[in-house]
């Protein structure tokens, strides 16, 4: 199966905003809402574990840039943030065909500190639930973290 002749579910597009990390796991796709950024991709072997299923990692990555460009919405999006803390529950299995789904559906935006809660799903079902902590930075601070 190649990512590329299947067709993402209404709303989608091509995700922008790529880095090096998420780079390899291309293509991704996006749907932006009124208050967050969804990710979205198509499971491939690239994607999995030694078992097949959807590497734990890659659910982990995909979750924590999920709600941490939804929090940057929130915030207007002039402001950077860090992850300060992410934590992942893993609730089912993701397998190589399935459109897997990143949708942060809590957002609490502050000065100093953001929270969000996404759930990811496969074709529909749950597979995991991730919770984050984002620290609002500036610019210069943002590079000296890094």
């Amino acid at each position: 199966m190649g990512a590329a002749d299947l067709t993402p579910p209404a709303g989608f597009a091509a995700h922008t905003r790529s880095s090096p990390l998420t780079a390899p796991w291309e293509p991704i796709y996006a749907r932006h809402t009124e208050g967050a950024l969804v990710l979205g991709l198509f499971l491939r072997e690239a994607h999995t574990n030694s078992r097949g299923f959807a590497h734990g990692g890659l659910i982990g990555a995909l979750a924590d840039n999920a709600m941490g460009l939804s929090c940057g919405r929130r915030l207007g999006g002039a402001k950077r943030l860090v992850t300060v803390s992410l934590s992942v529950d893993f609730l089912g299995r993701a397998q190589i065909g399935q459109w897997l789904e990143f949708d942060t559906v809590f957002v609490k935006p502050g000065g100093t500190l953001c929270f969000a809660q996404a759930f990811v799903t496969a074709d529909g079902q749950p597979c995991a639930r991730a919770d984050a902590v984002f620290r609002v930075v500036d610019g210069e601070s943002h590079r000296a973290a890094a």
